[in-house]
């Protein structure tokens, strides 16, 4: 099988041929072959003449070629028909070449010490480099395993065994510390959350409490209310049966009765109607006051005691359910633009629109009226459960107290 390889393997690029073409002289070559030795002959000549001559790569004869040049050669029919039953083999076929389809890796590169085709000696990446056949250099290289290996010495071996150990000790140190790691993060935001729902529930608490406030003062008044209703209802029900009786005795006495329920019924006055507010409002709260709250005071950040206050209307400059009086506001006021006028002495710069200056007054108000209300409550806290018995302690807190909460509600 290898000397049949031989005779269909081109004397010029050592590969199966290729579109195999037969020059005058009966020697058959790859026309891709023929092309480049027309190439190279043609680069020599400084004119084209009618017939383009062509030396053979084996006898060395020239033969005339018409314009066509290759093309005009006939085709080996016989030969082609040959490798191509020899490529439908079912005998193992050589290895083929990587970068040339078809092309069995036929000749040992000695500089790049692998195998290549025979177009990769000619034309390809390895054109110009000393070959050797395979036969050759199978003897050459057949000691080359032993010699590679004596290169692998045991003590590079257990150098290697050595660093896996290394390597892999360092691999668990990591992975236990970002184990480590991540116990801490669930640990943090379990308690952040913790301390979220307590904070939660506290605020739930304090509008529970709130609930209770309306419900104490408007219960009373609904239910009150209620019966009054009730008891107009029956008298309008009870006037027809009292004039449907025949008995002077009887109607006497029923209607003495009927007149003092009736007496009764509308000399009751009937509850004034107070509209209350309720402060603070969690919302304005949770912005003015939690939005500063850092992740680390999360959990000394303020609860609002939430109450409800009697509504007084107030066209301009007023805070949902706190409400100051005209000295207090005009006193924050003045405290604002002085400010301002000394600020803008002090450091040299440009006063505010009057519409930036009130909007910018209006916001410093909101706070001191936010702020005085958490002192009341945080006052009031501090008198309930104070453990001194001194009684001018107590007092100093009772008096605290209460100039707090008529400065929140505009008492003069």
């Amino acid at each position: 099988m290898d000397s049949l390889e031989e005779d269909l393997t081109c004397s010029v690029c050592y590969s199966l041929f290729d579109d195999p073409r037969v020059l005058p002289c009966s020697h058959t070559f790859c026309k891709s072959c023929l092309l480049n030795v027309l190439q190279v002959s043609l680069n020599f000549s400084i004119w084209r003449p009618v017939r383009i001559p062509l030396k053979c790569p084996n006898c060395r004869s020239i033969v005339d070629l018409p314009p066509s040049g290759v093309d005009s050669l006939p085709v080996n029919v016989s030969l082609r028909a040959i490798i191509e039953k020899y490529q439908r083999g079912s005998e193992p076929r050589s290895a083929q070449c990587s970068q040339h389809p078809r092309q069995p890796l036929n000749v040992y590169c000695l500089q790049d010490r692998q195998l290549i085709c025979g177009i990769c000696l000619t034309i390809g990446d390895h054109r110009g480099h000393p070959i050797d056949d395979l036969e050759a250099a199978y003897i050459k290289e057949r000691n080359t395993p032993r010699k590679l290996v004596e290169q692998l010495t045991d003590e590079r071996l257990a150098e290697m065994g050595l660093l896996i150990e290394k390597l892999e000790l360092k691999k668990t140190l990591c992975e236990q510390t970002i184990k480590e790691d991540e116990e801490q993060v669930i640990k943090y935001f379990e308690k952040l959350h913790q301390i979220l729902e307590e904070k939660k529930q506290a605020f739930l608490a304090s509008l529970e409490e709130a609930q209770c406030e309306s419900s104490a003062k408007y219960d009373p008044l609904i239910e009150n209310l209620k019966y009054m209703k009730e008891e107009q209802q029956e008298l309008l029900s009870c006037r027809a049966a009292i004039e449907k009786e025949e008995s002077a005795l009887v109607f006497l006495e029923k209607i003495h009765f009927f007149r003092g329920r009736v007496a009764t019924l509308t000399e009751a006055k009937l509850p004034p109607i107070e509209s209350l507010e309720l402060y603070p409002r969690t919302e304005t709260f949770l912005k003015q006051t939690w939005s500063a709250v850092t992740v680390g005071a999360i959990e000394e950040a303020p609860i609002p005691k939430v109450s409800f206050y009697t509504h007084k209307s107030r066209e301009d400059f007023s805070r949902p359910g706190v409400f100051l009086g005209d000295s207090q506001i005009c006193f924050l006021l003045l405290l604002f633009a002085s400010m301002i006028v000394l600020a803008g002495i002090a450091f040299n710069v440009a006063f505010p629109s009057i519409s930036v200056f009130l909007d910018m007054a209006q916001s410093i108000y909101h706070k001191v009226s936010g702020y005085c209300y958490l002192i009341s409550e945080e006052m009031a806290h501090l008198h309930t459960n104070i453990k001194d018995s001194t009684p001018k302690l107590k007092t100093f807190f009772i008096v605290v107290k209460e100039c707090l909460q008529d400065f929140l509600l505009g008492k003069k």
